[in-house]
Order: C-alpha cells, then sequence, then structure tokens
C-alpha cells in the first residue's frame, strides 16, 4: 500500500513511517517543507505527486500555549490544515487518518473517557483538534480518528523543546537531588511506537469512524515518574507536589484516561500496558545509544 505521512519527521511521524516501511509498505514521507497544510494548493500538489491511497495527518500545531496565544493559527493549522487534506483525500478516494489528543475533554469525568462522551475542550489547542476532527469526518467518507494522550518516542518532540516527559525526568534527575511532580492530573503514557503499529492496523480496516488510541491503564504524573526511576535504576528524591504547586499558563483536563472501547469492539486494539510500552521503549533508547558510541 501507497501511505503519506504528514509530519513525517515528527516524534509521532517518524515512527509512523519506520512502522508502515517494516509492514512492506511504500512510505511517502511529506515535512512541512513538502507541503503547507494551511493551504490548498500546496496540500492538492504534494498529495497529488505522492498519489497515497493512505494518508497519516500527524502534523499540527501542538504547543498548548502557543496556541492559546495565537488562536486564529492554531486553527489554520489544526482545523483548517486537517480539512485540506480530507478534501484531497475524499476527491481522489484515499483514506486519511487524522491524529488528535485527550485534550478534547474538559477532565471533570472520573472514569477512562469513551468515544460517545461528548467533548468539551478547556484550550484553544483542543479546540482547534476537536475542530480538525469534525472538518476530518464530514469531509472524507473513509476516515480514521485516532485520539492519543500523553505521547513520547524516540525522536525529539519540538513543541517540547526536544524532551518528552521520560527525557525530562531523566535529565532533571541528573541536575538535581530531589524532584517534584503533580500527583492529581492523570493520563495514559502512550508510546509513538504502539500507536504507529495501531495505524498500519488501521490502515487494513474499513471500520472508519472515531477511535481512542492509548495504551492500557493510567497513572498520574508522579506514578509514571516513579516507574521511569524504578525501570531505568535511577536514584533521585522524588516527591508529590501540592496541588496547585506548578500553575499552569493554560488551563488543562485534570483527568484525560481513553479507553480503547471502538478499537476493542472491531477487535483491532493492538496497545500493551503502559509499564510494556515504557520497558519497549527504554530498550529502543539504550539500543540507541549503543548504536552511538
Amino acid at each position: 500500500m501507497r501511505i503519506a505521512v504528514l509530519g513525517s519527521n515528527g516524534q509521532l511521524g517518524s515512527d509512523v513511517c519506520a512502522a508502515f516501511i517494516q509492514n512492506g509498505d511504500d512510505v511517502v514521507p511529506l515535512t512541512h517543507s513538502d507541503v503547507e497544510l494551511t493551504s490548498g494548493p500546496s496540500v492538492e500538489s504534494a498529495l497529488s505527486a505522492a498519489n497515497p491511497e493512505f494518508i497519516v495527518n500527524t502534523a499540527a500545531m501542538h504547543h498548548v500555549e502557543k496556541c492559546e496565544a495565537d488562536p486564529v493559527a492554531a486553527f489554520t493549522a489544526n482545523a483548517v490544515g486537517a480539512r485540506n487534506v480530507a478534501d484531497w483525500a475524499k476527491q481522489a478516494g484515499a483514506t486519511v487518518a487524522y491524529m488528535s489528543t485527550d485534550y478534547v475533554f474538559d477532565g471533570k469525568k472520573e472514569s477512562p473517557y469513551v468515544e460517545s462522551d461528548v467533548a468539551f475542550p478547556l484550550n484553544a489547542y483542543g479546540i482547534t483538534k476537536l475542530a480538525g476532527e469534525n472538518y476530518t469526518a464530514a469531509t472524507c467518507p473513509k476516515h480514521f480518528v485516532l485520539r492519543v494522550s500523553a505521547i513520547y518516542g524516540l525522536q525529539p518532540c519540538r513543541a517540547k523543546g526536544g524532551l518528552n516527559f521520560v527525557e525530562l525526568m531523566l535529565k532533571l534527575s541528573r541536575e538535581r537531588d530531589k524532584l517534584r511532580v503533580v500527583d492529581d492530573e492523570f493520563v495514559t503514557p502512550t508510546s509513538t511506537v504502539q500507536i504507529a503499529q495501531q495505524l498500519v492496523a488501521l490502515s487494513r480496516a474499513k471500520n472508519y469512524g472515531l477511535y481512542h488510541g492509548t495504551a492500557e491503564g493510567s497513572c498520574s504524573w508522579y506514578e509514571f515518574a516513579c516507574e521511569i526511576f524504578r525501570a531505568t535504576g535511577t536514584t533521585v528524591r522524588l516527591e508529590k507536589a501540592d496541588p496547585g504547586e506548578f500553575p499552569a499558563k493554560v488551563q488543562r483536563p485534570k483527568y484525560s484516561v481513553l479507553e480503547n472501547g471502538a478499537l476493542k469492539a472491531a477487535r483491532l486494539n493492538v496497545f500493551t500496558d503502559w509499564r510494556q510500552g515504557l520497558t519497549d521503549y527504554l530498550q529502543a533508547r539504550a539500543q540507541v545509544e549503543v548504536a552511538a558510541t
């Protein structure tokens, strides 16, 4: 199958490319230098040249604070860009997979969110990603919308200064004797490798629609940090931060755990427990470090 990956050099996009290549697919990687998603003609030109059967749209304006400061730019990138891609896919008879986020929810629910729960974003990032979901679904019949949560991968995340949460914790543990991490925000840490594997599985399916795609289980950021240090044998004094100790510049959901209900119903779910995802990530990380020496 011929696959186009938008945002192919990003944290998720790089692993998506690798997963489809490993699956034997013909992958066309597209970066911002190849296509400007906010421009219909640019999307038309790039995708027509690529001529894919399946498009994975990982490109977005991810930085939450920057989205809040410039919601017009965020909407243009995350929603209008999604519409442009979906429009080309519809005209070409292709399938599009749009990557979305747990931030479409307000975090007031105390049990995992399922696909039928009403979305209620708290910030511009969540609002514009929800708009991108709607544009994709309304424009292209052959679509997948995949919501993910707390992702991390080997490719540096530019929106977070090049550091995912795992790398940030390990970096800080080398610089400080004591760390304090919030224990009242709950997520499902999910590796980009597993998300990429899920996209490969979806590309072979016809069960179009909205899906939640995260690792199994959940934890607080403090619990995630505990597991990172346990798994790496890192010695550092880790404490629970007091509620409100690290006030966010932009409001975020306190609880954004997702349940992969639709994937399981379709028997398409490939995700394992979040701890296994972390173990696999750390093993891959170690292999990269060995190869670099």
